[in-house]
């Protein structure tokens, strides 16, 4: 009888372990997937503008397709879906790509540095817009030109 229950007693401590480190290796790799940088410029998530400061960008799903961006004040955020996008040569920090066009930023990818693929977030109807008009406009004028920024992030 007591060999009986000092077995059921390591059994449930052991369960017990498991779920603890199982818990800590999920609140690691949730961590991992927070990505800070310091925007200088205002920005446009979806039909959002976001003023320039320091934005947290974080994974909302466990497939990764939701994404969450974020003041560091928490006082302006904005949901966007996602999808993979693989990984740029000779790139492997952390960082946020934005596209402009003239003086209108978009966020575009979010790249954590660690991982083989980035996110690339669905384009706005705002920025296929000015796509649009862009496509219609000569190239040679610098006001209306698209260009791909990138900002330097770190991972929290």
């Amino acid at each position: 009888m007591k060999k009986e229950l000092l077995k059921g007693f390591t059994m449930v401590v052991l369960i017990l372990v498991l779920a603890l480190v199982s818990a800590v290796a999920s609140a690691r790799a949730q961590s991992a997937n927070k990505v800070a940088a310091d925007v200088p410029f205002e920005f446009s998530v979806g039909y959002k503008t976001m003023p320039a400061g320091a934005y947290q960008v974080e994974v909302l799903t466990s497939a990764g397709d939701a994404l969450m961006i974020q003041s560091a004040d928490r006082g302006r955020s904005a949901v966007r879906l996602s999808e993979a996008t693989e990984k740029a040569k000779n790139k492997p920090h952390a960082r946020l790509v934005f596209h402009r066009y003239g003086q209108q930023y978009f966020l575009a990818e979010v790249w954590n540095g660690m991982d083989n693929s980035g996110r690339q977030l669905k384009t706005s109807q705002d920025e296929l817009t000015l796509q649009k008009e862009l496509a219609a406009i000569p190239a040679n004028d610098p006001k209306t030109a698209y260009e791909t920024i990138e900002v330097l992030a770190s991972l929290r």
